[in-house]
């Protein structure tokens, strides 16, 4: 833990040399994880990250070092290699910091390092037997994670807080194959949670439902190419705002003129269909915190509200440059990363049309029910997504699956595009990546439609 009178001194010498602000972001974190190869355990891994990061300010700029060597003394070196890149004359004065505030884990029944690797083996094993005993299926590669990370966070303003966080998933991949193509299907639900998590969930149905979807794949006809209306599914349909228009909102492009978003606050970017959040504050949720890697609480942010732009993700640094409020947004993958502006739980909110309507109305079209990776460039929101499981959609009925299928657009044309959103929202777990490293988020929607679209596949 950070000692509230080092941390004061440490404070002090960062600002030692005409810094106007500083801050200490220490951490200490157990990782545990566990992979099977088709059955076969292949490994078991626990791991300690300990370390402290020291962040000095002057005006727009910030200087980090980071250090594993959490001694007071390491801590003063750390220090004093921050402040050394700073020289002026005029010194800011550091204020006493306040009595420890702790922001404690949700409820937690069960620390997930409580319970034995076999009783987590045992888990992925019967999922992985369950996705094996379906025809055409391969291989099962099944994968476990749990971490338990505590964060102490002092500035010269005063702050001085910590909290626990817990995050606990699993991944099951099934491949399937007729012995010259494979297909892979995925599941991979996780959460802010104690080990109790795994009693909401059928892990053994997930696992056979990835499985039948990598053998329908594997048997479908290759996907058609053109410009069609196409009908996105909930949970992890969210990937494209995420990706095409999530991180065009955050400041770290914003505040450059990077982003295709930068200086429209207050103008009309969306469908009037579209209101998009950022809620870092949903308990259980994988990518909440209470707090965010500066200290400021986590809050539900609105991003886009029946069309209309209303808010960035603004971290500390970002706020002195566009002179926006903190909005709690900072994350970092550890102490080794400074902190920036990233999203937690992002979606697109759910609206007021009926599921089965968005998709009788289409006429022909794609019906997107899993999204896979892709490619985005955040200055133009220009996007290159792979669709995991499709089916193409004629006379409003869905017809059969297709295979090779991607969706290829623009998220600002993509939001304007939106003319139908349904009452459902899901939310699924994943890892982003930006320049503060890789860190837990949810991505999510109702199921909507888009009124045309570039679908990539083959020429008929």
């Amino acid at each position: 833990m950070l000692d509230k009178n080092i941390a004061q001194q440490v404070l002090e010498v960062a600002m030692e040399t005409g810094g106007d602000f500083a801050e200490i972001f220490f951490e200490d974190r157990f990782n545990n994880s566990i992979s099977l190869r088709s059955n076969i355990t292949e490994s078991i891994v626990s791991s300690r990250v300990h370390g402290a990061g020291i962040r000095v300010y002057l005006n727009t700029e910030a200087f980090y070092v980071y250090t594993n060597d959490t001694s007071l003394k390491g801590l003063l070196d750390c220090a004093k290699k921050a402040a050394a890149i700073i020289n002026e004359s005029k010194k800011h004065p550091v204020a006493k910091l306040q009595a420890l505030h702790k922001y404690a884990a949700w409820d937690i029944k069960l620390k997930p390092s409580q319970v034995e690797a076999k009783q987590k083996i045992d888990m992925l094993k019967r999922a992985s037997k369950v996705a094996l005993a379906v025809d055409e299926i391969s291989q099962v590669n099944a994968y476990y994670t749990d971490a338990m990370q505590s964060v102490w966070i002092a500035n010269t303003d005063g702050l001085f807080v910590t909290e626990t966080r817990p995050y606990t998933r699993t991944a099951i991949v099934a491949v399937a194959s007729d012995g010259k193509e494979n297909q892979t299907s995925v599941v991979s639900p996780g959460a802010s949670s104690g080990f109790e998590f795994y009693d909401t969930l059928d892990l053994e149905a997930l696992s056979k439902k990835a499985a039948n979807t990598a053998v329908t794949m594997l048997h479908a006809p290759v996907c058609p190419a053109g410009y069609m209306p196409v009908v996105i599914d909930n949970a992890f349909g969210g990937v494209i705002f995420h990706e095409a228009c999530g991180h065009s909102l955050e400041a770290t492009s914003v505040a450059k003129g990077f982003s295709e978003f930068s200086n429209k606050l207050g103008q009309q970017i969306a469908s009037e269909k579209v209101t998009a959040i950022d809620d870092g504050t949903i308990p259980f949720e994988w990518g909440s915190t209470q707090i965010d890697d500066e200290g400021t609480p986590t809050s539900r942010l609105v991003l886009i509200e029946n069309g209309i732009l209303k808010n960035y993700m603004i971290d500390r640094l970002n706020n002195r440059i566009m002179k926006m409020s903190l909005t709690g947004s900072a994350r970092r993958e550890s102490y080794k990363y400074p902190p920036t502006s990233r999203m937690r739980n992002t979606y697109i909110a759910a609206g007021n049309d009926d599921a089965d309507e968005i998709i009788s109305t289409m006429g022909n079209g794609l019906y997107a029910k899993s999204m896979g990776g892709g490619s985005v460039d955040p200055a133009t929101g220009e996007f290159n997504f792979n669709v995991l499981e499709a089916y193409l959609v004629k006379d409003g009925k869905i017809a059969h699956p297709v295979r090779g299928a991607s969706l290829i657009g623009k998220g600002s044309e993509i939001l304007t595009k939106i003319d139908m959103v349904s009452k459902d929202m899901k939310m699924a777990q994943g890892m982003c990546g930006s320049i503060s490293g890789s860190v837990p988020v949810n991505v999510g929607q109702a199921l909507i439609r888009v009124s045309g679209l570039t679908v990539g596949g083959y020429a008929e």
